[in-house]
């Protein structure tokens, strides 16, 4: 769950990027709200023969760069508030990786862990009745967020397609392979993290061997994996049951082994277990917070030992945080830069639906490298230019790069 004030934390940061740039109030306003909210509620026909009602949003912030895009999570938690600030989060993060693609976000509240499969195919179907209104090639393309899986996707597919009457491959991203879904799009946000991480090693001279991950779900697993077949030392991991760490490095395929045979990480062989709170806390090169939001804030960023701070989470370190360990020499990365392999390679996809023709695994890999290291020159070239760090210099060029358009557009 996104804290109380994420919504006001986003727009602060909106207004504080405008401010530093001199963009005029005009343009700070129309950044501070949205071009449209479909708000719904649907009838959802439960197993037990009830009716459920569904409440749920699509939010899209701005077309300035292009069409809306923006994933769809599913939770009981969900809310305009939160769902609002995430779109505004993907326009902002669209426009620093360069994407041809505005912000938006959708959100169903419900409890997808409480739903037999069955129901939550009827879940998702429905919405995308709902929304098929507001959603298209050109218009909006979703993605999978939190909680909805690629089957979930194939279905929302589907549905789209049985109302347009005709196969609409770029409607929707994150597809199975076999509906036109592309190769590498599961690994895509620990790949885009890895290219982050090599061109700040390159721009800084230095190198960096150990690592702590918080989250060893699908973008922490996958980094360490990646990690681990370079050479590099995965010192400490976590779950949400706990975490473990070994000084020598873990053998990260075995690890997955014991995580399949016991459902934990914790009681690995020769590791030692730690806490949340122990693995913030390590002394190591990189930490990557992979799991959830605010785990790095103004109240223990004091206690943060690592050097770089790669941020894969959607908001892991807040602004306060990151301006803590940035006057204590730490190097932070932020997740609007950090975790863009997502929607790039989601980009690729969209691209490939409209061509007609399958990307090869080279190809995307190829393409990513060279957007998400450019991505992360950019937000350098910003931070040397404004005297300000790369979490802030991330802001304040998508902010400039959205009014660009704005203004290319006589708006």
């Amino acid at each position: 769950m996104q804290s109380p004030d994420f919504l006001t934390s986003t727009l602060n940061l909106i207004r504080e990027s405008c401010e530093i740039s001199g963009i005029d109030e005009k343009y700070m306003r129309l950044l501070s709200r949205t071009d449209k909210k479909l708000i719904v509620e649907y009838p959802v026909s439960m197993d037990d023969g009830n009716v459920s009602f569904i409440k749920a949003f699509r939010i899209q912030h701005t077309n300035a760069l292009g069409p809306y895009k923006g994933g769809i999570r599913i939770s009981p938690m969900s809310s305009e508030a939160e769902v609002t600030a995430l779109s505004m989060l993907m326009s902002l993060k669209c426009a620093i990786l360069g994407l041809p693609y505005g912000g938006s976000k959708g959100g169903i509240v419900s409890d997808a862990g409480k739903l037999s499969r069955n129901e939550l195919e009827r879940v998702c179907r429905g919405y995308i009745r709902a929304i098929s209104s507001v959603i298209g090639p050109d218009m909006d393309i979703p993605a999978p967020d939190m909680n909805v899986s690629e089957e979930s996707i194939g279905w929302m597919l589907d549905e789209y397609e049985k109302m347009a009457g005709h196969s609409v491959p770029a409607v929707i991203t994150g597809k199975p392979v076999v509906l036109g879904g592309i190769k590498g799009r599961k690994t895509a946000v620990a790949w885009g993290g890895i290219f982050i991480m090599e061109e700040a090693e390159r721009l800084y001279n230095c190198k960096c061997k150990s690592f702590a991950i918080q989250g060893f779900g699908n973008v922490g697993g996958s980094l360490a994996s990646i990690l681990y077949e370079k050479g590099k030392k995965v010192v400490a991991v976590s779950d949400s049951t706990g975490g473990v760490y070994l000084e020598d490095g873990l053998n990260i395929p075995a690890l997955f082994k014991h995580k399949a045979k016991t459902g934990s990480v914790t009681g690995f062989k020769d590791a030692r277990d730690i806490t949340n709170k122990e693995l913030l806390e390590l002394e190591t090169d990189f930490l990557v917070p992979a799991a959830t939001e605010d785990q790095i804030t103004g109240k223990n960023a004091a206690d943060i030992n690592a050097r770089a701070v790669l941020s894969l989470a959607n908001g892991p370190v807040d602004k306060r945080a990151s301006e803590i360990l940035n006057d204590r020499g730490i190097f932070v990365i932020p997740d609007v830069l950090a975790n863009g392999g997502g929607v790039v390679v989601s980009h690729f996809e969209w691209a490939q639906g409209r061509q007609g023709y399958a990307w090869s695994g080279p190809q995307v890999s190829g393409n990513l490298k060279l957007i998400m290291k450019k991505a992360f020159r950019d937000v350098h070239d910003v931070s040397v230019d404004y005297k300000k760090d790369m979490y802030t210099a991330a802001y304040i060029l998508g902010v400039n790069n959205i009014v660009s358009a704005l203004k290319a557009r006589s708006i």
